[in-house]
């Protein structure tokens, strides 16, 4: 019962995860304007990782999307690389993961199968969630070093205009989601090894030889007559050796000598 409930909460745990990645991929608000210097202005600017949009103090948006891409930096490609290579694996986890749910019986699929799928659901959940977190913050990096950059040129009087940027809401949601991913993923690989049938568990089993060691020894072959005594007659207690008198021959005892 414990290893159903891991695997149905990790998977619960995972899809959040990669809907969260979705979700924060998807957003605008990936960097937003700080108005620390300037908290009233007519124009609020803000972008995230397909296109910037401006917003005015009327409420009226209006986005604009990225229709280059050489034009980009080389970071901020890498993180978008990572963040859909994130969606994709993470698709892929919950596909393979609804059908190795033990909950679910689909034909006449063992549990070792089930166990095998449900180790490689979690590792693409693990996968995915380091995706998303690096992306999340090698983004994050990037504003951190515009900020401080334009910060110095601002007090250094080399432009009059500064626009600075700082974190938006999408970095939060990214790096929640790609923790609940990881967590996900660890719930699945660790239901995984309950899920594996006791009776495949081989062990090592050392057989030894019950009886000693009969060592036989060839010797010359005695052919009789047939009529010789068996001498492997067994002699137990009591037995006694009838004798025999002078002429050779055996006498018996009679029925008077037990008297």
């Amino acid at each position: 019962m414990s290893v159903t409930i891991c695997q149905s909460m990790g998977f619960v745990v995972s899809a959040l995860g990669i809907g969260g990645i979705i979700a924060s991929t998807c957003m605008d608000q990936w960097s937003t304007q700080d108005l620390y210097n300037n908290p009233v202005t007519a124009v609020f600017n803000y972008q995230g990782l397909w296109r910037t949009c401006v917003r005015e103090s009327s409420g009226f948006t209006e986005c604009r999307g990225y229709f280059t891409i050489l034009g980009l930096p080389a970071m901020f490609q890498a993180v978008r690389a990572l963040m859909i290579v994130g969606i994709v694996l993470g698709i892929l986890g919950l596909f393979v993961c609804i059908f190795a749910l033990k909950c679910i019986r689909i034909g006449s699929m063992e549990d070792t199968a089930k166990a095998n799928m449900t180790l490689t659901s979690g590792i693409m959940f693990i996968v995915a969630g380091l995706c998303a977190i690096t992306g999340v913050s090698v983004f994050a990096n990037m504003l951190v070093t515009n900020f401080w950059m334009s910060t110095t040129n601002m007090f250094q009087g080399m432009q009059n205009v500064q626009n600075r940027y700082t974190f938006g809401s999408a970095l939060f949601v990214g790096w929640v989601a790609g923790g609940l991913a990881l967590v996900g993923g660890i719930m699945m690989c660790l239901a995984c090894k309950g899920l594996i049938p006791e009776e495949s568990r081989y062990k090592a089993v050392s057989y030894n030889a019950s009886g000693r060691n009969i060592s036989y020894r060839t010797g010359p072959y005695k052919v009789g007559s047939g009529y010789e005594a068996d001498p492997k007659t067994r002699k137990g207690a009591g037995y006694e050796e009838t004798p025999r008198s002078e002429d050779g021959r055996r006498s018996y005892p009679s029925k008077y000598d037990y008297v």
